[in-house]
């Protein structure tokens, strides 16, 4: 049977009103399916000891209370950026005993003790670190929101090639340790994104740095 264009509409219009009657309003819909933050009871808080740039800090924090919300919310070292929040895009880069560390993605109350190191702890002093004035040499950061987890990584890229740790781009066939080329450089800068796009940059002031010490 031929179906005309008025007549679909008309049925489509009924089906639509026929569902809409079925399911509950919004405010119904909450009542029935709690939000899953009102589900969760708060957590008792615990004091965790954290070693952040040398100095000591003792804080009474629940635990789900990730690295990069104590140190930014309850230390108020706010270098350290929060970006995607899910560990994709590098801005809460910081180092723990050396280890580069996405801080979105790990809990206060895991470093209980560590050495954690941020961006305000690179330089000591009040000059600037190497990285940091190579940064601002070559031009490496616009906005500057990624630059510390940049900075953080970098410091920690610098180590690994100083203890001739190898990397997906590391030729293991030719037995040489693995030296500061470009390819290096982004392969273990690529869990930092720039949305800036300075990556050309960045690279051009990780080398610098590195043949200053080579």
């Amino acid at each position: 049977m031929e179906v005309s264009r008025r007549g679909f509409m008309s049925s489509v219009a009924v089906l639509a009103t026929a569902a809409a009657l079925r399911t509950p309003s919004g405010d119904a819909a909450e009542k029935q399916s709690p939000a899953p933050a009102a589900l969760a009871s708060n957590a008792p808080e615990r004091t965790v000891h954290l070693v952040v740039n040398g100095r000591a800090h003792d804080l009474s924090i629940e635990p789900r209370v990730t690295l990069l919300d104590a140190l930014r919310d309850h230390i108020g070292l706010t270098g350290t950026k929060k970006g995607c929040d899910r560990g994709q895009c590098g801005a809460c880069t910081v180092l723990v005993g050396g280890r580069r560390v996405n801080s979105c993605l790990t809990l206060a109350v895991m470093h209980e003790g560590d050495e954690i190191t941020t961006v305000e702890g690179l330089a000591g002093g009040d000059g600037l670190g190497a990285l940091q004035a190579a940064f601002v040499e070559h031009d490496a950061f616009q906005c500057g929101y990624c630059t510390p987890g940049q900075l953080c990584a970098a410091t920690a890229l610098l180590g690994e090639l100083r203890d001739g740790q190898p990397s997906a781009a590391t030729d293991l066939r030719s037995g040489k340790r693995p030296g500061a080329t470009d390819e290096e450089i982004r392969e273990r800068m690529s869990g930092n994104l720039c949305r800036c796009g300075a990556y050309p940059n960045i690279v051009a002031a990780i080398r610098a740095v590195e043949s200053k010490k080579a």
